[in-house]
């Protein structure tokens, strides 16, 4: 019997182990939030928050954002790790919260938080839209900024580790490297970004960031 063309394709060597590769890394930041939710708090005080985060697009972003940084750093595990404890910390904000353990002044930096990365996404968008505006340092800049601000926010309501959890957010996001490779107009980093700049653009329309 003679083989078609499409049986020729579809049995091709690096088609088999592209298939492989991507049945075999399956990565979902709802499953890794409840994954959290189980192991790190109880049901009671982390349903408001696993609400935020779990939601269809913000899950969408952070799904991109981990793919792409599979992608700068060649590491599956590293890749990983930005996301656990970037997760892990905004559950742990949403305890602080929940609980009423955050003072006047420690609110009003946090709203600066908020309000500083409401302006970030405005910003990130806006240099994936239009053309030579990009400027990583702006970005770099304000990332940093972000991330003192929650430091100085969450203070001694958090442990060293989750503090170093925060660094270790802001210093990959914050990475002018990686966000010249984000931004760059090179497969597959061009894909990743056109779809957080539109997973970001919906959270600023729904108010979510």
């Amino acid at each position: 019997v003679r083989q078609t063309s499409g049986d020729a394709k579809l049995g091709e060597p690096g088609q088999i182990s592209s298939l492989h590769r991507r049945a075999m890394d399956t990565f979902s930041t709802k499953n890794l939030v409840l994954q959290a939710q189980k192991k790190l708090l109880s049901k009671m005080a982390s349903k408001a928050v696993v609400g935020v985060l779990i939601d269809d697009t913000s899950s969408e972003v952070l799904d991109e954002l981990y793919r792409a940084t599979k992608e700068f750093t060649h590491s599956r595990k590293e890749a990983q790790k930005v996301l656990k404890n970037l997760i892990k910390v905004a559950m742990k904000l949403g305890l602080l919260l929940r609980g009423g353990q955050l003072g006047v002044e420690e609110l009003a930096l946090l709203r600066r938080f908020h309000n500083r990365m409401h302006c970030l996404a405005m910003t990130a968008v806006s240099f994936h839209q239009v053309d030579f505006t990009f400027d990583r340092r702006v970005l770099a800049a304000g990332l940093q900024e972000c991330r003192d601000l929650l430091h100085q926010a969450v203070g001694p309501h958090l442990t060293a580790k989750s503090h170093s959890r925060i660094n270790h957010v802001f210093g990959h996001l914050a990475d002018c490297d990686f966000l010249a490779a984000l931004y760059s107009p090179t497969e597959p980093y061009c894909s990743h970004l056109c779809r957080i700049c539109d997973g970001l653009n919906r959270m600023l329309d729904e108010g979510s960031i």
